[in-house]
């Protein structure tokens, strides 16, 4: 069975998701759609690329992957498709997925011709795009080649011989806060010294944690995630609220 997943700033608590898996239905209902989240902070490309980019690897190949996050970037917004890892992804041409994939340019992307759409709504061109690809036609037969997609830049750790300045990208459902560092690259620039992490006027944190059982509860620790991405946490408790810690904040590691 073909799987849909769809990640949008819709919203939950109108019809705007519940259309757009209408639509895709529509169009072939023998199919498992499964929401990775219509609660994307509205235009926010950032956060709608990290949570792909955290879960897409995790579906079987052949997964078609809908991004609708701030789709109408532009009065003639663009649709295109394209295939990556051995999943397809449909969105809008606003950068979006050039924050999912660094080397987006060396993939080959097409726009979604949609000339032959008797409506010109956002749903109806997703779902006719969804349905090309779900009936097994070649992106080739969807629209023409795009050689210059549109492309964003992501918010990068800044990086010196004794320090890094990382920002906060993501306070996730249990005020988890994470940070736009992976786990090689901080072990690189580590290189086996010790380190201090200051945020705010807070104590630094001085060592990585296994897990948030591996110190005491009410205690912050980092650690890094199942995305590999760094975390500052509180175990059993609530790190962004209780450390006022929000969004592009920037966090400092010092190596000693």
């Amino acid at each position: 069975m073909n799987i849909v997943t769809l990640t949008t700033d819709f919203g939950t608590q109108d019809h705007y998701a519940a259309l757009l898996k209408a639509a895709i239905l529509s169009k072939k209902n023998d199919l498992q759609i499964v929401d990775v989240s219509h609660s994307v902070d509205t235009h926010d490309l950032v956060q709608g690329a990290f949570y792909i980019a955290n879960c897409y690897n995790a579906f079987p190949e052949g997964t078609l992957h809908v991004a609708a996050v701030y789709s109408f970037y532009q009065p003639n917004y663009k649709m295109i498709a394209f295939k990556r890892d051995g999943h397809y992804f449909i969105g809008p041409d606003n950068g979006i997925f050039s924050l999912l994939f660094d080397d987006l340019v060396l993939s080959t992307i097409h726009e979604v011709d949609t000339s032959t759409l008797k409506s010109d709504n956002l749903q109806e061109i997703i779902a006719h795009a969804c349905a090309c690809i779900l009936h097994g036609l070649e992106l080739e037969q969807i629209g023409p080649k795009i050689i210059e997609p549109n492309q964003k830049l992501g918010l990068r750790a800044v990086v010196t011989k004794h320090q890094i300045r990382a920002t906060i990208i993501h306070i996730d459902h249990f005020e988890n806060v994470i940070i736009n560092l992976k786990r090689d690259q901080f072990e690189k620039m580590r290189a086996g010294r010790n380190f201090e992490l200051y945020f705010r006027q807070h104590d630094p944190i001085t060592r990585v944690s296994r897990s948030y059982g591996s110190v005491e509860i009410g205690d912050v620790l980092c650690t890094f995630n199942s995305a590999d991405y760094m975390e500052i946490s509180i175990n059993m408790g609530k790190a962004s609220s209780m450390l006022g810690l929000h969004k592009n904040e920037t966090i400092q590691i010092n190596f000693l």
